[in-house]
């Protein structure tokens, strides 16, 4: 199985300007991302899908792969990242290369280790895809939250609320973290989806998922990253 390791950033990131190539405790995003896809030794190829110059060479200084720029219309703030992954298959399979599996490596999810990679394949099996997930907590879930109908008047938010008294009795709801989506390549271009029909959850605990947007973010992403390097615990 020939797994392929796409890693997306997209120029004129607005929350915080430039940030896949600023340095996160002495490393940029791109070159995380790289670094535990090649720790994982189980992706055929690593490339970068940027349409930015400057990306681009931060991506050839970490020895990253940049085969091609991705055309301005899927690197806007709306462009779906399912265009991005159909973009760099056609791409790649112009130049004779069509790997089995793509693995979707952004780099805005720093705490994603070589094992999470490691895991996601191997839970693949032969389904169509797998994505990691963080539990909701039960306050938030639909089964217990309200909705406020197009008359103003409140309503539960699921039609089977009403029977839920307590949160602890609620379904489980589950948030995709991005931290890892994995799909097979014919699952891509044939329903343009990262799921297919036959989604395997990879469920993370909070500690080791985070996705980041805001300075906030960013914040909290070296303090985990110095906390976990004192601690020994990345990989």
């Amino acid at each position: 199985m020939r797994a392929l390791g796409l890693i997306p950033a997209r120029g004129g990131s607005k929350g915080i300007p430039g940030k896949n190539i600023c340095p996160l405790l002495g490393r940029s995003l791109i070159e995380r991302a790289l670094a535990s896809a090649q720790a994982s030794g189980v992706l055929d190829r690593i490339v970068l899908s940027t349409d930015d110059a400057a990306l681009a060479a931060e991506a050839q200084r970490v020895g990253l792969e940049v085969p091609f720029l991705r055309p301005t219309e899927f690197a806007a703030d709306t462009s779906p990242m399912i265009d991005v992954a159909i973009h760099a298959l056609r791409a790649l399979g112009a130049g004779g290369y069509a790997p089995d599996v793509l693995v979707l490596l952004q780099p805005t999810a720093p705490l994603r280790t070589a094992g999470h990679i490691r895991r996601a394949l191997e839970l693949l099996g032969d389904h169509d895809s797998v994505c990691t997930v963080v539990p909701v907590p039960k306050d938030l879930c639909p089964h217990y939250v309200m909705k406020i109908r197009a008359d103003g008047y409140l309503d539960y938010f699921m039609p089977d609320g009403p029977k839920y008294t307590r949160r602890q009795d609620v379904p489980q709801a589950w948030r995709r973290d991005g931290t890892l989506f994995v799909t097979r390549a014919d699952v891509i271009l044939r329903e343009r989806s990262f799921y297919g029909a036959r989604c395997v959850p990879y469920v993370l605990d909070h500690a080791e998922s985070m996705n980041i947007d805001t300075p906030e973010d960013w914040a909290e992403a070296e303090r985990r990253l110095a906390r976990d390097a004192t601690e020994g615990t990345a990989s």
